[in-house]
C-alpha cells in the first residue's frame, strides 16, 4: 500500500492538531527544503531516520532497443537515501508487508 502525500498531511494534521492546511505547508516546506539544499550539492542528515545526498551517475553509452543504435547516456545527479539505524531497526522488528517476494535466511 502506498502513502501519498496527501495521507502524509492527513496523518500529520490528526497526531499535531495543526489544520491540514497548515500541516500541508509544513510539509511542503520540508520537501522544498530538501530539494534546494540537494540541488546546492549539500547532504541531509536527520540523526536516527537518514541521511539524503546526491551522487553522479557517470556518462555510459546505451542501445535503443527498437533500432540497436547506440546512444550516448550523459552523466546525472541522482538524489539517495541512505536509511538511518533507528528506521533500519524498526523495519528489521516488523516482518515486510509490501506483498514483494521476501527471503528469508534460516
Amino acid at each position: 500500500m502506498a502513502i501519498t502525500k496527501r495521507d502524509l498531511i492527513a496523518r500529520i494534521a490528526e497526531s499535531t492538531g495543526l489544520t491540514r492546511r497548515c500541516a500541508k505547508g509544513v510539509v511542503q516546506a520540508f520537501f522544498d527544503e530538501v530539494i534546494r539544499e540537494l540541488t546546492q550539492g549539500n547532504r541531509i542528515e536527520l540523526r536516527g531516520f537518514g541521511v539524503f545526498e546526491t551522487r553522479t551517475a557517470a556518462p555510459r553509452m546505451a542501445q535503443n532497443p527498437k533500432t540497436l543504435k547506440k546512444v550516448r547516456v550523459p552523466a546525472k545527479c541522482r538524489a539517495v537515501f541512505k536509511p538511518g539505524r533507528l528506521m533500519k531497526d524498526q523495519m528489521n522488528g516488523h516482518l515486510c508487508r509490501s506483498g514483494s517476494r521476501t527471503s528469508f535466511l534460516l
